[in-house]
């Protein structure tokens, strides 16, 4: 087993030990009867390496372990049964999880009205989000604050009712069950701004399209 404290696990790396240890105490409590302590203290560990390798805003890194550990193993435990799975489950993935994947999540949450959860994922995620999403987002008055790059991990997949991918290629796991669907979209990376918006203005036709195929109607217009 990987303890917090086991610096070996990962040479070269650094880690905050008591902010780990508190936020592994905090998801233990909040997880209790579903995860050993030792399950959910693996899991922080393997999400914070996980984001360090690619994030450059190293001053919100806890923060952003916490969310990233607890959405997993929120995932590992619908995906056990171990909780309630009460509305449909998308995960959308793209490769660098800095653009396409993370438009269709802020969609998908406009527009469904909490009748849809949605999680994000990169195959290889960039260090930070594209600069000119978050423009062609803000434009419509939806933020991406609180969103950042997440790699792709088998617990957020095996929890999806719905795979969408989006030029990931086969480095998303195939599991029986599931459904996948492949959006054939262009990556923002390079593009022009009015090429970002035309993506954009695509990404939200095929979210809307997508709801009215689960049987909830947008209820919202950005």
């Amino acid at each position: 087993m990987t303890n917090v404290s086991d610096r070996r696990a990962l040479p070269g790396l650094s880690y905050p030990e008591e902010s780990l240890k508190r936020l592994s105490s905090d998801l233990a409590e909040r997880f209790h009867g579903i995860f050993a302590a030792e399950t959910v203290e693996r899991y922080v560990l393997e999400s914070y390496t996980g984001l360090l390798r690619t994030s450059s805003v190293k001053a919100h890194l806890t923060t952003r372990t916490s969310s990233f550990a607890r959405e997993r193993l929120t995932a590992l435990a619908q995906a056990k049964g171990a909780i309630e799975h009460p509305v449909p489950e998308v995960l959308f993935v793209c490769e660098q999880n800095a653009g396409r994947s993370q438009m269709a999540a802020v969609f998908t949450n406009a527009l469904s009205g909490g009748a849809v959860h949605v999680r994000s994922a990169g195959s290889m995620p960039s260090s930070e989000l594209n600069p000119t999403v978050v423009q062609v987002m803000n434009e419509l008055g939806l933020s991406l604050n609180e969103s950042f790059p997440k790699p792709l991990t088998d617990d957020v997949v095996q929890a999806a009712d719905i795979v969408i991918t989006m030029g990931c290629g086969d480095a998303c796991p195939i599991y029986p069950g599931k459904r996948y669907v492949d959006w054939e979209l262009l990556d923002p990376a390079g593009q022009s701004i009015d090429e970002v918006r035309r993506i954009r203005d695509q990404i939200k036709t095929n979210v809307s399209a997508m709801l009215v195929g689960l049987g909830v109607a947008p209820v919202a217009e950005h």
